[in-house]
């Protein structure tokens, strides 16, 4: 007979009878089934094949099917078990569903309810299989592999990232635009133990001043014009989970106010609302701006600014770390290759010595979208230079002009003295001009900074410099 599901089932019973017409049914109705007469003949069957399903009985000599229950949602967490027994107790049903069993049938059993439970155990296992799947898929996007990096800068980071993620502490993540900081967040929710709760983030500058601290708290209908329900915000919606708070700079300041509470107490009240709420959240912020600066500049609250930096994570500039640029490139160009089903290769010699000289004022963010044009618009095997940006070859070409045209006689220390004010120059820039985030990206101490500012000339008044409020743009 044609069947009419595929599955997996293992009988486990010490009376032969119910063994030979459990195994008879479910044969005729298209399942491949293994019998057991004991837990110790069922444990060596399950080390053998994996089943979708075991059947046990609950009462059976020497180990029972509890015990045998419970190794299988140990063991064999994608096997469904369901019990049967001749002696069914209300205690014992709840005390075999407790455990993990999906359903607890009493004998005798007709063919119909049989049929019914097994099907329905099946959609089961095939639920956990596909979550499991999921699951995989989450980690491998969001777990630490998806941060890609072999420079100490960025060990650092995972460092730090495995150090924070099961505590309950709140973490600053800073960095430019582009650099990942959305990333890290999610990394350190998945390795955490709220990684089964909900993630959410908001991105704080993409949403108007006026309507964000509806969007973070929610509001109750009437509250303002336009609200003509109740609205759940994203701080109720993250419950038990993280709340990734991105651009925090942009919050106004009786929006500060606010977020400190929640911060310090883990209650606030909707907009319009009087009455309070109370969450379990764990709170991730990142900032493109130094926000040490802004709090010197009176916008942003000292003590809210005190608050959030409990730990912080420095997400470095991908120029910074040129030596990562091929890994990140191979790992973007293996992404597009599997999406797009084209056959490319790898890049030439060429092409990644010119991805290497580029400035990257985009970060990580926009060498992910000059590979992806690539992969499009390549009609070779190998990504050259000429499937690259013009602009990006041109600025790679004038930085290695210039840095041939450097060379004059002279001691080696004075030549290195142009090079190294341009990356202190640009690296100052990049970190609006914060002295200890600069001296950590560049691995030095702020002293060795300060006496290398004094000697380039690089330590005029931060307000003067008129590319300040452009580095700070995202």
């Amino acid at each position: 007979m044609e069947s009419k599901q595929q599955g997996a089932i293992l009988i486990v019973d010490d009376d032969p009878i119910i063994v030979d017409s459990l195994t008879e049914f479910l044969e005729v109705e298209g399942y491949s089934v293994d019998r057991a007469t004991s837990c110790d003949e069922a444990f060596g069957a399950l080390e053998r094949r994996s089943y979708d399903i075991v059947i046990t009985d609950v009462n059976m000599p020497g180990s029972d099917g509890f015990e045998l229950l419970r190794t299988i949602k140990q063991r064999y967490p994608e096997t469904v078990t369901i019990m049967i027994t001749g002696y069914g107790t209300i205690d014992s049903a709840v005390e075999a569903i407790k455990m993990g069993a999906y359903d607890y049938l009493t004998k005798p059993i007709h063919d119909d309810e049989m049929r019914l439970v097994v099907e329905r155990a099946l959609s089961q296992q095939s639920l956990i299989r596909e979550n499991r799947v999921l699951r995989r898929q989450l980690d491998r996007r969001y777990g630490l592999d998806s941060i890609i990096g072999a420079d100490h800068r960025m060990l650092k980071v995972f460092d730090l990232i495995e150090a924070v993620a099961d505590a309950s502490v709140t973490v600053l993540i800073q960095g430019a635009s582009g650099t990942g900081k959305s990333i890290v967040a999610r990394a350190i929710h998945h390795r955490s133990a709220r990684r089964d709760e909900p993630f959410v983030e908001v991105s704080c500058g993409a949403i108007p001043e006026t309507l964000l601290e509806s969007e973070l708290f929610g509001h109750v209908r009437g509250a303002f014009t336009g609200a003509v329900n109740d609205k759940k915000g994203k701080f109720k919606a993250a419950n038990g989970g993280t709340i990734f708070l991105d651009e925090i700079s942009s919050a106004s300041p009786a929006l500060q106010v606010k977020l400190l509470r929640v911060l310090q107490e883990k209650q606030f009240e909707a907009v319009g609302s009087n009455a309070t709420e109370h969450v379990d959240v764990r709170v991730i912020l990142a900032s493109n701006i130094d926000l040490e600066d802004e709090v010197a500049k009176g916008r942003f609250r000292q003590d809210l600014f005190y608050r959030i930096n409990v730990v912080t994570i420095t997400l470095p500039d991908l120029a910074a770390r040129i030596g990562d640029i091929p890994l990140l490139a191979n790992a973007f160009l293996k992404t597009f290759r599997a999406q797009s089903g084209r056959d490319i290769q790898a890049f030439t010699d060429e092409a990644m010595e010119c991805l290497q000289r580029y400035h990257w004022p985009g970060n990580v963010r926009e060498l992910e979208n000059v590979v992806e044009r690539a992969v499009v618009l390549t009609k070779a095997r190998r990504i050259s230079c000429a499937d690259l940006p013009p602009k990006l070859v041109e600025s790679s070409m004038v930085a290695s002009a210039t840095a041939a045209a450097v060379y004059k006689p002279m001691p080696l220390k004075q030549a290195l003295e142009v090079p190294e004010k341009q990356i202190i120059d640009a690296a100052l820039r990049a970190h609006g001009w914060n002295r200890q985030a600069t001296a950590e990206a560049l691995d030095i101490n702020r002293t060795t900074l300060y006496k290398k500012m004094k000697r380039y000339g690089l330590d005029v008044d931060p307000a003067c410099q008129p590319d300040r409020e452009i580095a700070n743009v995202r």
